[in-house]
């Protein structure tokens, strides 16, 4: 298995970031805030990442449209929220989990995916690999912004 991981640091407490996530995945708006290819978040049971929590989103990776869906397996408040990804989805990227470690007066917030298939995924989806990290660090980057406001 392969993890892609991106982690900024953000100047900003852990229970800031925590419920900024929160906010984010619990309103369409502040969901197409985070990222210009985000297009649609809906929560289908619970609140967002609650374990046995179901959320659907639709976002651009790679310049394809995705639809998946999410089901919520751990919150830590202030700390950590892990996730799988239901099928069809699932077979290639299982989970993925966003991570707060507090830095002083700042945090290391780290978003991780996990990918079946490790270096065959990586050498015949290269581009898409790519495409996901900078997806990925740039979610970091606008939350940065929106937490930091």
């Amino acid at each position: 298995m392969t993890t892609l991981k991106d982690s900024i640091e953000i100047k900003t407490t852990p229970e800031k970031i925590f419920s900024g996530l929160i906010k984010v995945f619990s309103s369409e708006e502040y969901f197409k805030e985070w990222h210009k290819d985000h297009i649609k978040c809906q929560s289908l049971k619970g609140k967002p990442f609650e374990e046995g929590s179901i959320l659907y989103v639709e976002e651009y990776l790679h310049g394809e449209l995705h639809k998946m869906k999410f089901l919520g397996t751990k919150a830590e408040p202030n700390r950590k929220i892990e996730y799988k990804l239901l099928f069809p989805m699932s077979i290639i990227c299982p989970k993925g989990s966003f991570i707060i470690e507090p830095k002083g007066e700042s945090c290391i917030f780290t978003a991780t995916l996990s990918f079946r298939f490790g270096r065959l995924f990586s050498k015949f989806a290269k581009g898409r690999v790519e495409a996901i990290k900078k997806h990925m660090k740039e979610e970091g980057e606008n939350l940065e912004k929106i937490l930091e406001k």
